[in-house]
């Protein structure tokens, strides 16, 4: 009979896994404790960075509906379920890496499907949610901009020549003008969403890189 305190550790990494947007999995082999502590700092409150038996993971995996490959689960494992933006999270994975040559990311999880150190390198490399939101809105206002240039242009012309425009027109243009504002970030954010998620795929292989089997 499988003891208390594991059914509780298995449990509860299960649900990790479920309400995890990302899972990463890293050796952690020679980090020191200092480091393994900047590293959750960095991750931020929306990561929970957790060393985790690999004999645990993968009971818990199975009990989420992810299959996690043997080669994963090799040598001694900490997992990072993210629940914030998974691009954020992959970039400080990254660039700590880089710093600190014993983490190794060793793949992970991602929109429910197994993916490769690579892969989550490649994810990295993209730009945030934030970052494309405020470009994308960015460029709604150079638009409402121009478009309200070009209506105020359009309205001197036709003073000029025929007299001002009648009061009821100037309030239907402002109105246009003031809706379009409101709603530009919910577009932004729409068109985000929509552009993050087929660049990652686009990226994805179905080729894995073996890893050699190690006792725990």
């Amino acid at each position: 009979m499988a003891r208390p305190d594991k059914v509780t550790a298995v449990a509860e990494l299960t649900e990790d896994f479920r309400s995890a947007t990302a899972t990463v999995l890293t050796e952690y082999r020679g980090l020191s404790v200092t480091s393994m502590k900047k590293l959750r700092r960095d991750l931020g409150v929306t990561t929970k960075y957790s060393v985790v038996k690999n004999t645990l993971t993968k009971i818990a995996a199975k009990e989420a509906g992810f299959d996690v490959p043997a080669g994963l689960l090799t040598g001694p494992s900490a997992l990072a379920f993210i629940k914030g933006d998974p691009i954020v999270a992959a970039k400080s994975l990254r660039d700590f890496a880089k710093e600190n040559p014993f983490l190794v990311i060793k793949g992970g999880i991602y929109e429910g499907k197994t993916v490769s150190a690579a892969e989550i390198y490649k994810l990295a490399d993209l730009e945030s949610r934030e970052v494309l939101l405020a470009k994308l809105a960015g460029a709604m206002k150079a638009i409402l901009a121009n478009a309200i240039r070009t209506v105020d242009a359009l309205r001197i012309q036709r003073e000029a020549s025929e007299g001002p425009l009648p009061t009821v027109a100037d309030v239907t243009v402002s109105e246009v003008v003031a809706e379009a504002v409101v709603e530009a970030p919910v577009v932004a954010e729409a068109a985000a969403l929509e552009a993050v998620t087929p660049e990652v795929q686009a990226e994805v292989s179905t080729e894995e890189t073996p890893v050699a089997d190690e006792k725990e």
